[in-house]
């Protein structure tokens, strides 16, 4: 098992493999994986490719089997080993945070193989792991071995699959192997308790915000970070201005910012990005690079033994950055394929559309951070560059740890980001108020053949996140209409009617505006009527509000939920980020918990009145017009076709735009 996840690894896993160096960076493929999947009959072998246009699936085909030609050439190195063993030591190790993780890996040692104690022994497996094995479990699993070779592709480019079907199901002859069950016998379990009745779910727990320290370093860098040693890993995440934001001046260029942090994850000076992968994966650590609405985020998860040296290749990540054309040119090329693919997915359509709806497609908001096919070829090299040069500052960066390091000790380590420049980066003032909403419509995209219909039912209510004001408290109204499982409309829906596998309502905020939205992909022969019964879910809460049973199951569901929301290293990073982001006050925990005790039913029955307003919402449905809209015409509302980018169809069902 180890060797042959060691080989997966080595195979495709990262832009160190085989396949991403012969298929991926040099643009042939969009993506390339393996991996290694071990169940309790049997394992299997994957290696999966998403080719660019102008590839046929026979030519990746052969393309991946001559990369498999080439690893019996190269063989396995010694850094192969390495790097397997420090990779793998740290995500055992990372999956024990949380209690899901601890009961996962408890559980399944126990079934498989009687002893719940297995952690060590499987460390200590792959920790033997050689070159040898290796390629014994090649020679033996994977060379010259039959497979099953899938082609998945688009209606009407049968033309490029791998091969043609060169199999056929005779069942006329067939007769199932004897696999044992013949003369087995029934024999129900006996036990001494009552299945009928649920088990007790005991005191609710009280969640503590956890011992937290604060320091401002040179630069006003400011520093937030909290103990936990339970584990010895340290999480960082350091977040730099800037981001979506920035572009709200010049949307000829959305998806800059997005784009920049891709480029960040390249190249330095001193390491290729190959040369970076080895060094984070023989350490068991992982530094990644990313854009937010108003910053640059960099993500740090390390192993304690191994933080120091972690911190000396962030620091080349962050001062040694290196942009190359040809880089620049591959990453720009993914970039404008996942945007063209991500338009053949209804869900990503449904986000970006209602977005559009809500805000306007001029709206910063109402714009993809990571751009569209437009403006992504409209960005250059030295737009990266300037970004590099102009917008990494010190000034007001916030530093978030996490983990088995104190503060004395974790200080003097980042001592080296008062080395960024430091620069005022002045976020555009962007005003996002409540848009107003004159009546509810329908908003059409129309994706032909699509089985569900994706709906997003939304609208803009100007609510930024307050951790004890009416922001909390919506949250707590709206866990019964769609905020847990046994929310309303997942009742309704999924159990009762079972059109979907989950429907939801949320209230989103931050520290520039707020929505409200439901969204669910529903079975498309039922899109009407599930929308009837949204609608009509909307109506009830508004008009009754919440009853008394279900005011007293969310405030139990939430304690309990709340208990397990910060446990690994990023959730208890999020959790006090949110602290100094938003400068709250050590006590906040306690106060949410006080307002959940004693919020009372017409409170909740005046937010709901006030926010669920069923005739001023924006109903986005994305899926198939042929078959949704005759039953949508039926419904009264406007309905207003809108193309996959937000924009109105010309000719078709329009009368008038947003």
């Amino acid at each position: 098992m180890p060797a042959l996840n060691c080989l997966a690894q080595i195979l495709g896993q990262g832009n160190t493999s085989l396949l991403y160096q012969q298929l991926v960076k040099p643009q042939l493929a969009l993506q390339a994986n393996v991996y290694s999947q071990f169940t309790e009959l049997a394992g299997e072998f994957h290696l999966r490719v998403v080719p660019l246009p102008g590839k046929t699936l026979a030519e990746m085909e052969q393309l991946v089997r001559a990369t498999l030609d080439s690893f019996e050439k190269r063989g396995v190195t010694d850094e192969d080993i390495e790097k397997f063993k420090g990779s793998t030591e740290a995500k055992y190790i990372n999956g024990l945070q949380s209690v899901s993780g601890k009961v996962f890996q408890l559980a399944a040692f126990q079934t498989f193989t009687g002893n719940p104690n297995m952690i060590g022994t499987l460390l200590k497996m792959n920790s033997a792991v050689t070159k040898e094995e290796v390629i014994r479990v090649y020679n033996k699993y994977i060379k010259g071995k039959h497979s099953v070779v899938v082609s998945v592709l688009p209606k009407g480019q049968e033309n490029v699959i791998a091969a043609a079907d060169n199999y056929k199901v005779d069942e006329s002859n067939y007769t199932a192997p004897d696999y044992g069950y013949a003369g087995l016998k029934y024999t129900k379990a006996k036990d001494n308790f009552d299945r009928s009745k649920y088990p007790g779910t005991g005191p609710n727990p009280v969640v503590k915000v956890p011992a937290f320290w604060r320091k401002d370093l040179p630069g006003n860098i400011k520093t937030i970070g909290a103990e936990n040693h339970e584990i010895p890993t340290v999480t960082l995440i350091i977040s730099i201005p800037g981001g979506h934001l920035l572009q709200s001046k010049d949307t000829a260029k959305i998806g800059l910012a997005s784009l920049f942090a891709e480029m960040m994850n390249e190249d330095t000076k001193n390491y290729t990005a190959e040369q970076m992968t080895i060094a984070l994966e023989k350490l068991g650590s992982t530094i990644e690079v990313g854009s937010s609405r108003d910053a640059i985020v960099f993500t740090v998860e390390a192993l304690k033994k191994n933080i120091d040296k972690t911190l000396q290749l962030l620091q080349e990540r962050l001062f040694n950055a290196r942009f190359t054309e040809s880089t620049f040119s591959r990453v720009q090329r993914q970039t404008l394929e996942s945007l063209k693919q991500s338009k053949t997915r209804p869900a990503i359509v449904a986000d970006d559309v209602i977005a559009a709806v809500n805000y306007g497609p001029n709206h910063i908001f109402g714009m993809n951070e990571s751009g569209t096919e437009s403006t992504i070829n409209n960005i250059t090299l030295q737009d990266v560059e300037n970004y590099y040069k102009n917008y990494l500052t010190a000034n007001n960066t916030k530093v978030v740890v996490v983990g088995d390091i104190t503060q004395n000790e974790i200080l003097p380590k980042l001592a080296f980001l008062s080395k960024l420049p430091y620069k005022s980066i002045a976020l555009p003032s962007v005003t996002a108020k409540p848009k107003e909403v004159d009546k509810s419509r329908i908003y059409l995209v129309n994706v032909p053949n699509a089985a569900q219909t994706e709906f997003r039912i939304s609208h803009v209510t100007g609510l930024k996140y307050d951790a004890t004001g009416e922001y909390y408290r919506t949250g707590l109204m709206n866990f019964t209409l769609g905020g847990g499982f046994n929310g309303r409309v997942n009742i309704n829906l999924r159990e009762d009617k079972g059109w979907t596998y989950g429907a939801r309502t949320t209230f989103n905020g931050d520290e520039y505006t707020g929505d409200f939205t439901f969204s669910s992909g529903i079975k498309a022969d039922a899109t009407d009527s599930a929308l009837t019964e949204v609608i009509k879910e909307f109506r009830s809460y508004a008009a009754t509000g919440i009853k008394e049973e279900e005011l007293a199951f969310m405030k139990n569901a939430i304690c309990q939920r709340d208990a397990l929301r910060y446990e690994t290293g990023t959730q208890k990073a999020g959790f006090i980020q949110r602290m100094l982001l938003y400068n709250l006050p050590a006590n906040y925990v306690d106060q949410q918990n006080k307002i959940l005790k004693n919020i009372t039913k017409p409170e909740i029955d005046a937010l709901a009145k006030k926010y669920i307003d069923a005739d001023k919402m924006n109903m986005v449905l994305v899926g198939d017009k042929e078959r949704i809209l005759p039953g949508l015409q039926k419904m009264g509302y406007e309905i207003v076709e809108l193309n996959p980018d937000g924009k109105m169809v010309e000719g078709g069902e329009v009368k008038k735009g947003f």
